[in-house]
């Protein structure tokens, strides 16, 4: 399974979580195997542009995600990444990619089902 965490740095699964997944400078991919990291990738954002949120979800789509845990989202891209088939997953408190990981693999993070997290957007 391959989980992305948009992040601020790239430090693997050490790196510090990106408040919003759209402008953090990286996304973490983690590859699990029974719930075990069994490899962990790095990816630079390339942005926005401007077709907005739009390219956010594509950007985050051709890297082939089964799941993606964010600290935010407004209600457009979650509902963009519902009708890609992605499912999202809520963490507002983890500091690093590891510690989502770890409530992600325990069944501990919230699935957002097409609705945001916060009202910015």
């Amino acid at each position: 399974m391959r989980v992305v965490c948009p992040t601020d740095e790239n430090m693997g699964y050490l790196s510090k979580r990106g408040a919003h997944f759209g402008k953090a400078k990286f996304y973490t991919i983690i590859t699990l195997e029974d719930g075990k990291i069994v490899d962990v990738e790095g990816v630079a954002n390339p942005g926005h542009g401007a077709n907005s949120c739009g390219n956010a979800i594509a950007n985050i789509m051709s890297l082939k995600p089964d799941a993606l845990i964010v600290s935010g989202i407004g209600s457009s891209p979650a509902e963009g990444f519902t009708k890609a088939g992605l499912d999202v997953y809520f963490d507002k408190e983890s500091p690093t990619v590891e510690k989502s990981i770890e409530l992600f693999s325990q069944g501990k993070l919230e699935k957002i089902n097409g609705t945001g997290t916060c009202s910015a957007h």
